[in-house]
């Protein structure tokens, strides 16, 4: 008699690079110009990350930029070098009104591009008690101010994005920071503004968010999964120093995960993680340790029924 072959079940890693939230005073190994973040993202796909998730920031200052053309030079590097998943934000920081933050999305038609599914309160003061001395002047005043700080995503904020960056066929990366916000998806769902499968990025650990309790994430897979069934395609990201056992959680759940410099400077307690590849082997580590193999970017294209990289305008 011979034995059945069984096909492993494909984790996606995604890495996101360097973010908004983390300041360049943080970490001396935050990716901050276009080659940084360039080569951080080559490095994090060679480690086993299918997707990479990307912000441009100022390189002479770090502070968030969501030009277009900012997001130009990494964009060629990495394109150039490797078929890895380009998932480009459409959130750019909590203070950009949504016409700014959805302008590289729209223009540049990525794959994947990132969508925030509703407005929180959205708190970054708290990392004031670690971090003290700033190099730059907007450092503290953008932490500090975030205790007055609403991330604004109306429903007419999300059918304009999914509207300007949906033609393209573009798909999105539903970042979902508490249970309403999977309800927000499926109202979307009945208007038929967006299309399965749904690649639902469960956000973990924010002020303002869903915390970080194993029945939290246990909370948000199950009305994830009853609401959107066979078509949901189910990814976590912890923020901070729960950054892996979140990721381990959704991987023996069935889930995908998301790690880099953007949700967690650490690779340790009170160890900065050195670079974002460091991270993905971290948890790639975590996940073959499970008996789980991690997705190849094709393989990523087709549990997410991408469009394909050559069908992007960069």
């Amino acid at each position: 008699m011979t034995a059945r072959k069984i096909h492993p079940r494909k984790v996606i890693i995604s890495c996101a690079i360097t973010g908004a939230i983390h300041t360049p005073s943080m970490s001396p190994h935050l990716p901050v110009t276009p080659e940084e973040i360039g080569q951080s993202a080559l490095q994090a796909a060679e480690a086993g990350a299918a997707i990479v998730h990307l912000h441009a920031r100022d390189p002479e200052t770090g502070k968030p930029d969501q030009r277009p053309e900012a997001f130009l030079p990494f964009l060629k590097t990495i394109s150039q070098a490797s078929d890895v998943v380009i998932n480009l934000t459409s959130g750019g920081n909590p203070a950009m009104l949504v016409e700014e933050r959805i302008r590289p999305a729209a223009q540049l038609r990525p794959e994947v591009a990132s969508l925030n599914m509703g407005s929180i309160n959205f708190g970054l003061f708290p990392m004031l008690k670690r971090f003290r001395d700033f190099k730059h002047d907007w450092e503290k005043p953008y932490l500090e101010n975030s205790d007055d700080l609403i991330f604004r995503n109306t429903f007419r904020d999300i059918a304009y994005a999914l509207e300007q960056c949906g033609e393209a066929g573009t798909r999105f990366e539903f970042e979902c920071y508490d249970i309403g916000h999977l309800y927000n998806l499926a109202h979307f769902i009945d208007r038929g503004l967006v299309k399965p499968p749904f690649f639902v990025q469960s956000v973990f650990g924010i002020l303002g968010g869903i915390g970080q309790h194993p029945e939290d994430i246990q909370h948000m897979h199950r009305t994830a999964t009853r609401l959107l069934g066979d078509d949901l395609r189910w990814s976590v990201l912890g923020a901070g120093r729960m950054q892996m056992q979140i990721a381990a959680m959704s991987a023996a759940m069935g889930g995908h995960v998301r790690v880099g410099l953007e949700d967690s400077l650490w690779i340790g307690p009170g160890e900065l993680a050195r670079s974002n590849a460091e991270q993905v082997t971290r948890v790639r580590q975590i996940i073959e340790g499970l008996g789980l193999s991690v997705a190849t970017p094709d393989e990523a294209r087709d549990i997410l029924e991408l469009k394909g990289a050559d069908q992007v305008s960069f």
